[in-house]
Order: structure tokens, then C-alpha cells, then sequence
């Protein structure tokens, strides 16, 4: 308790979870486009409850993790050899979860591109109970793969544990409250659901680079994300601006 007290006092430790919680919930957007996408596709019944739940396991396995930050910091030390370059249990598991977001949005897209055919499309409405399940386990999968890159980063930023727990359940948090506002917006906008599979497989592509040892800075994935959102936005109001004077020069009646 009194070593609470003293973190409280100290100017430099709010400096550092003011840092984490920003570096937490910026890390966690990528979370939230894949959780999005993952769950739009399931029933409209199930879809907040599927965000709520994956979010919700997601915080419990991430404290758990911070609870052995001893065993993730030592995930960093090399276990083989490959081409004159050690590789950690960290970048296999980069590289694994980089490979499936990789895999999982070329497969969206792929179905975006060629949409499933009346008898296909009744095959998986039946199978709604195991997509659900699915869901939540893929949501699991590739948090594990963010939580233990962001506790290592973590680590390099504080030596104490409390900052990383608050920061963790602040940024969390935010993500519950962002998730079905953010998926909402997604499946309003099927040109929005292109840009952000395409995110996700830059962001795979990178979790893949950073495991075989090259690290492309965050600042850039984000600053090329914001950009594109950008010319999306600008993009949707040229649409909806020409749909309007459409809808206003037609003729009375038509």
C-alpha cells in the first residue's frame, strides 16, 4: 500500500501511465477493426454480445499475463538460429499471428470480391452457434499476439506493474466502449470494410517484418492508416453530395 502511495506522489509516474494508456489504446485499434469485421459477419443478435465477450476474456487474459511479465520478458531470448539471426518465442508468435491476420483478411476479402452463392450462404447461417465460439476464439488469438508485443514495449517504458495494470483496464475500456459504435460504422459503409482488410494485412505484414527482425516504426503503419481514412472520408462525402443533388435535380414523381 505505502509503495502505491509513492507512485501516487510522483509526477514522473502519471507521466508514464498517461504514456501507456496512449500507447495502449492506439495499439488496441488494431484490435478493434479486426473485432469489427469478425463480428459483423455473425448474427445481428450475437454481434454486441460477441464484442463484449471477446473484449471482456481478452482483459482477463492480458492481466494475466502482466501477472507473469517475468515469463513474457523472457520470451525475448533467442531459442534457435536462422540465418545468422537468434529467433525468440516472441518472434515466432508475431510471425505466427502476423501470418493469420494476413491469411484472415486475404479470405475476407476474397469473399468480398466473390460473395458466397445462395446455398453456400444457407450453409453458414445454420452454423451460427459454432461461428460464434469461433469468433471469440480468433479474437483471443490475435489479442495474445498484440498483448505480449505491447506488455514488452511496456516494460521499456516502466518498472512498475500497477501503471501496466490501470493502463491495461483503462485501454480496455475504451475499447468497450468503441467496439459496436466502430462495427456500426463499418457495416454502414461497405467501402470502409475494403480499406480496413487492407489495414489488416499491412498490419500483418509488419507484425511479420518486426518477428524476422525488421522494425517498421508504428508512426508510419498509423500515419498511412490516417491518411487513408482520410481520402475515404473525402471519398464517402464526394458520394453522398452527388447522391443529393441526384435526388434533388430529378423530376417530380420519378
Amino acid at each position: 500500500m505505502e509503495a502505491l502511495l509513492v507512485l501516487v506522489r510522483d509526477p514522473a509516474a502519471w507521466a508514464a501511465l498517461a504514456t501507456l494508456v496512449a500507447m495502449e489504446v492506439v495499439l488496441g485499434i488494431d484490435n478493434l477493426i479486426f473485432i469489427s469485421i469478425l463480428t459483423n459477419k455473425l448474427h445481428e443478435d450475437i454481434r454486441e454480445k460477441a464484442r463484449r465477450v471477446g473484449i471482456g476474456l481478452a482483459l482477463i487474459m492480458r492481466l494475466g499475463l502482466l501477472a507473469t511479465i517475468a515469463v513474457i520478458v523472457a520470451l525475448t531470448e533467442p531459442v534457435f538460429t536462422l540465418l545468422g539471426r537468434g529467433i525468440s518465442w516472441r518472434d515466432i508468435i508475431l510471425i505466427a499471428g502476423g501470418a493469420f491476420l494476413v491469411w484472415k483478411a486475404t479470405r475476407e476479402i476474397h469473399q468480398h470480391v466473390a460473395p458466397e452463392t445462395e446455398e453456400e450462404a444457407a450453409e453458414s447461417a445454420g452454423g451460427a452457434a459454432p461461428g460464434f465460439a469461433a469468433a471469440i476464439g480468433q479474437i483471443l488469438v490475435l489479442d495474445l499476439v498484440f498483448s505480449i508485443d505491447s506488455i514488452i514495449t511496456a516494460v521499456g517504458m516502466t518498472d512498475h506493474i500497477p501503471i501496466m495494470f490501470i493502463a491495461v483496464i483503462a485501454a480496455v475500456t475504451v475499447m468497450l466502449v468503441a467496439a459496436t459504435p466502430l462495427a456500426n460504422f463499418i457495416n454502414r459503409n461497405p467501402t470502409i470494410v475494403m480499406l480496413a482488410l487492407a489495414f489488416l494485412i499491412m498490419i500483418g505484414m509488419t507484425l511479420i517484418a518486426d518477428g524476422l527482425g525488421t522494425h517498421v516504426p508504428k508512426g508510419y503503419i498509423y500515419t498511412a492508416m490516417a491518411f487513408s481514412s482520410a481520402v475515404e472520408g473525402l471519398n464517402m462525402l464526394a458520394r453522398r453530395r452527388r447522391r443529393a443533388h441526384a435526388a434533388g435535380a430529378a423530376p417530380p414523381g420519378h
